[in-house]
């Protein structure tokens, strides 16, 4: 960075123990875009399985509105809310009701969902019909969840598959995997194989969502190989902050959605 302007500045909300933002917001940013994150407390880390929650509850969680304040006040560009469950559960009124709260609390700066960024990117590059690949903590009520709120945005999901560990997490109940380490072993090879293997003649393009997902690095090869175009939920939050912001900057590497900016 040094000598080099900041053109942009983007603020995610994550929750405490995702070492994944970051890690890979930072690799595809463009020269001059910064990323700067808050933290909140995961729901599931009392061991429950996430079900669902207001969007007045988390607005109102004291870690949230910390989070919200403080990344206002750091004067980032546009702040990200990088946990799609929340909208999959909560669906398109959570996304709403969140981001407008939440401005509230940041003065003024634009706030938007994980599920926003994802819808948006889609509509972006033509998909309608994206195969989704599943994070391996998913459970059937997350499923059920990410099916619906695609199909009410208008988007008919081919096919929803979970994206399978290896056999040394069989033993681990599937809603606690990221807390127990599942995180750290997903393995982006690993991710473009199982979409290659299971996506389906109709599909129009690939969905990998889940903020802790690793899987932004399957993309280039991901779309060489099917011929379609690929979002993840980290680089629909990236390239929502870009088209805020209307900045001309491509990320080689990251796929279509982010080589070519109009």
């Amino acid at each position: 960075m040094r000598g080099r302007a900041w053109v942009a500045r983007l603020g995610v909300l994550v929750v405490h123990n995702d070492p994944v933002v970051e890690a890979e917001l930072w690799d595809m940013a463009p020269p001059g875009v910064t990323v700067h994150a808050a933290r909140f407390e995961s729901p599931t880390s009392t061991g429950a399985e996430y079900t669902s929650e207001s969007w007045e509850r988390v607005v109102n969680a004291p870690d949230v509105r910390r989070g919200l304040v403080q990344l206002g006040q750091l004067d980032v560009s546009a702040i990200c809310l990088c946990f799609g469950s929340a909208s999959f559960f909560g669906g398109l009124g959570f996304d709403d009701g969140f981001a407008a709260a939440a401005v509230g609390l940041t003065g003024g700066t634009p706030v938007y969902t994980a599920g926003q960024a994802i819808r948006a990117a889609l509509t972006e590059v033509g998909v309608r019909r994206p195969m989704v690949l599943a994070p391996p903590w998913f459970t059937e009520p997350t499923f059920a969840a990410t099916g619906s709120y695609l199909t009410a945005s208008g988007f008919e999901p081919a096919a929803l598959v979970p994206f399978r560990l290896g056999a040394r997490w069989d033993g681990v109940e599937r809603h606690r995997l990221f807390d127990r380490g599942g995180r750290w072993d997903v393995d982006p090879d690993e991710v473009r194989r199982q979409v290659v293997a299971a996506f389906p003649a109709h599909a129009d393009g690939v969905l990998l969502p889940g903020s802790g997902f690793r899987s932004w690095e399957a993309v280039d090869a991901l779309e060489r190989e099917l011929g379609v175009p690929v979002v993840t939920s980290n680089q629909a939050c990236l390239w929502r902050l870009l088209d805020l912001t209307d900045l001309d900057a491509t990320v080689p590497g990251a796929g279509g959605l982010l080589a070519a900016r109009r």
